[in-house]
């Protein structure tokens, strides 16, 4: 769908989504699929696929903090209004166990605080094994800021 090797430049033409709650290129080219989202709370799934191992031939931390992010991003598009612009300002994980084959799924919620601060909490699995524990916090863009 996307031409992955493509430089991006000031002259490339502006990424969309071809929905407000879709993969972007990055999050397709890890593998990940968004199974639910809506009110609030999210899965996504990724399988293991050797591209993302690291050296020993586990999954890359990266990888799994990718899908625990995306996890979160997309149960908060499920309670925003479409076309809403927010960031990742702080994020943490904590690892309970490697993951060494199939794939992992994320269980996401997003926590409202007020107009413009929401909590995000997921857990990532492999199978029945609890992997790790993600916890970040996310700004909403003011209405009308540039």
């Amino acid at each position: 769908m996307y031409n992955y090797d493509e430089d991006m430049t000031d002259a490339t033409p502006q990424f969309r989504l071809p929905e407000w709650i879709g993969c972007a290129p990055f999050e397709e080219y890890l593998g990940m699929r968004i199974e639910e989202a809506k009110d609030g709370r999210a899965v996504l799934s990724m399988p293991f696929k050797l591209k993302l191992a690291q050296g020993v031939g586990l999954m890359h931390g990266g990888a799994i903090t990718s899908l625990a992010d995306t996890a979160v991003a997309m149960a908060i598009k499920s309670i925003l209004p479409e076309g809403s612009d927010f960031v990742t300002v702080d994020l943490h994980l904590k690892f309970f166990a490697a993951v060494r084959e199939g794939s992992v799924r994320a269980v996401a919620r997003a926590i409202p605080q007020d107009e413009r601060k929401i909590v995000g909490e997921a857990e990532i699995f492999n199978g029945e094994t609890k992997v790790a524990e993600f916890n970040a916090f996310f700004i909403v863009k003011r209405k009308g800021a540039p």
